[in-house]
């Protein structure tokens, strides 16, 4: 059974500085964001929300700090 803990990811050459991206399920988007799943991808093709990174055929997965930084936007724009 798959895990639903985040996927850490660790790119670049080791003699370079390295980026380090979580990885983060469609599951962890929606409980994070009180989105459910039409409401994520909905938004997605209206260019409201970040897009997801393929990682296989048929896998996607969610850059947790653009979710982040989605959720700190709204937290910003709020009245």
């Amino acid at each position: 059974m798959p895990s639903n803990q985040p996927l850490n990811v660790c790119l670049g050459a080791a003699s370079s500085s390295p980026h380090q991206y979580q990885l983060l399920r469609r599951a962890a988007v929606e409980k994070m964001t009180g989105l459910s799943r039409s409401s994520i991808y909905a938004l997605h093709a209206l260019g409201k929300f970040p897009g997801p990174v393929p990682i296989g055929p048929k896998a996607v997965r969610w850059l947790a700090h653009e979710i982040q930084a989605w959720i700190a936007e709204k937290v910003d724009h709020r009245q």
